[in-house]
């Protein structure tokens, strides 16, 4: 099973990146979706999770308000769309699917390559 990140990439505070993770559609039917990031020195930290059905989300606090997570069905892929970035967004993002919606990465069962975000200021 692959989950395939991109659209990382460098950008100037207050920018816009869009982040997507495509997989297999038996995968994508069926999990509970979600991002986590690990800045460099740091552990990986949850970032937003959504339902195999779009209902519940859940985020951390640092990025409502400028993180959306959203699915499409047909393409079998999750998006992280991300506003008014910070510099201390920077860090590498990864997608990771999960029976269920839950913070904790020790319940994702599979993972993307991650994909770089930098921030500047």
């Amino acid at each position: 099973v692959q989950l395939q990140a991109s659209g990382g990439g460098l950008v100037q505070t207050g920018g816009s990146l869009r982040l997507s993770c495509s997989t297999s559609r038996i995968i994508f039917r069926a999990y509970d979706m979600a991002w986590y990031r690990q800045a460099p020195g740091k552990e990986r930290e949850f970032v937003m999770a959504i339902t195999w059905s779009g209902g519940t989300i859940d985020s951390v606090d640092s990025v409502k308000g400028r993180f959306t997570i959203s699915r499409d069905n047909a393409k079998n892929t999750v998006y992280l769309q991300m506003n008014k970035l910070k510099p201390e967004d920077t860090a590498i993002y990864y997608c990771a699917a999960s029976w269920i919606t839950t913070r904790s990465p020790s319940a994702y069962e599979y993972w993307g390559q991650g994909t770089q975000v930098t921030v500047s200021s």
